[in-house]
């Protein structure tokens, strides 16, 4: 049971309706959305690596689960690590059980040589079009819907999640989808906490992004960069900035750069930021615990694991800051390290109480040595952002349209052919 309280500059939807019974108030929802979808145009959009429909025991669940609803009037998978045909096949196979009467779907096969030709094509125009992940992944599909103009309000989430309920479907859609609520962009929220091993999870947000967004509100505070301290307090407010579960309307999304590194989560909440005013922004708790796959820590291999995404997140959060007047130098990194680190030795203190009143595992020691390894990896992403560099951020369709007035056309005909 969650409480009442609001901090920071948008709205939090709490999980008050856990106080009652859930299906009472799963079947309410349902017949809100359903009313909703008579006049608003509901769209899911699942990134999803070939390599997860493998993984039938936790999809199946996931799609028995999105069966169940009649509100949505497109699913589209963003399909990835598929270079084979074959693949691309037995994926369409896979998720064609989708399909319903008033509900398309639809795989975009993001490797295919249609969807690469269009790329290409983008490419020519020295447009970036980022590499293979799940940020092009989803800004491929992204265009592709706005290439079909039926969707209204488009919700996002990942295709991992072993405790999936359509509640977290319904909960995440419907404070962009209700019409008297005026919200343009819903961050999805919930804890991490392993039931087989009784333990917190959600190490990057817990022991990096969480203390180094408060760590840089200080210093931003302290050194008179208002605006800087403004856009970190935003940061701050969510209560799990990495969660990949979004709703957003389809207006919001044409404007939106669409990072194609682990900088994916925190560069979106960067780019709502910008253009909607924060009453239009809330963020909802969606589940009473959430468990997905875990990555390894991977000290010595920049390139996985939480190395690479503390890496990523980092070098976004640097190159903003230094793009926004903070001239970053060494000893100015230096500082920020040494901040970072002490604030996060506070949170980990926090976290320990938490979980001892809650008789949970913690193990303190083995925290505190992640940090100190996500101390050393903030300074590689500072060695990588030094001098100029390119955006990791993809160019939102918006941009894309100006210079290639007929991409939506191409696009749209490269994955309805591959569909047929």
């Amino acid at each position: 049971m969650t409480d009442f309280h609001q901090g920071g500059v948008i709205t939090t939807l709490h999980a008050l309706y856990e106080a009652f019974d859930p299906r009472t108030y799963l079947e309410s929802l349902e017949r809100k959305l359903d009313h909703y979808a008579k006049h608003i145009r509901i769209t899911l959009l699942l990134p999803s690596l070939f390599s997860e429909i493998q993984n039938t025991r936790v999809l199946d669940p996931i799609l028995d689960e999105i069966n169940r609803v009649r509100y949505l009037r497109n699913v589209v998978v963003a399909l990835g690590g598929a270079p084979e045909e074959s693949q691309f096949r037995e994926a369409k196979d896979y998720f064609g059980r989708l399909k319903a009467p008033g509900r398309d779907i639809k795989v975009v096969w993001v490797e295919g040589p249609r969807v690469q030709e269009v790329l290409h094509q983008i490419q020519k125009k020295e447009i970036s079009t980022g590499v293979q992940g799940k940020g092009q992944s989803v800004w491929i599909a992204l265009g592709y819907l706005f290439a079909r103009e039926d969707s209204d309000v488009i919700a996002l989430h990942d295709c991992d999640i072993i405790t999936y309920d359509r509640i977290l479907l319904g909960r995440l859609i419907e404070p962009v989808a209700n019409p008297n609520n005026d919200f343009e962009f819903c961050k999805g929220y919930y804890a991490r906490i392993s039931p087989t091993e009784r333990a917190m999870k959600g190490r990057v947000t817990r022991l990096f992004v969480t203390p180094f967004v408060e760590a840089m509100r200080k210093i931003m505070a302290a050194r008179g960069f208002v605006d800087l301290e403004q856009f970190f307090s935003y940061h701050r407010t969510f209560n799990y900035p990495l969660a990949g579960e979004i709703s957003f309307t389809a207006r919001l999304a044409r404007g939106i750069n669409i990072a194609y590194d682990w900088g994916l989560e925190v560069s979106t909440l960067s780019e709502v930021y910008h253009r909607v005013i924060p009453r239009k922004i809330c963020q909802i708790d969606l589940a009473p615990n959430y468990e997905h796959k875990h990555q390894d820590l991977s000290p010595e291999d920049k390139s996985r694991g939480l190395h690479r995404m503390v890496v990523d997140i980092s070098k976004f959060y640097l190159s903003y800051m230094r793009s926004h007047g903070v001239p970053l130098d060494d000893a100015f990194v230096d500082m920020i390290l040494h901040t970072y680190y002490h604030t996060a030795l506070e949170f980990i203190k926090s976290y320990s109480d938490d979980a001892e009143v809650n008789d949970l595992v913690y193990y303190r020691h083995q925290e505190e040595q992640t940090v100190q390894y996500f101390r050393g990896f903030l300074w590689t992403a500072w060695e990588q952002t030094k001098g100029p560099h390119e955006s990791t951020q993809i160019p939102s369709w918006n941009r894309v349209l100006y210079s290639l007035p007929t991409i939506y056309q191409e696009l749209l005909e490269a994955v309805e052919e591959d569909n047929l």
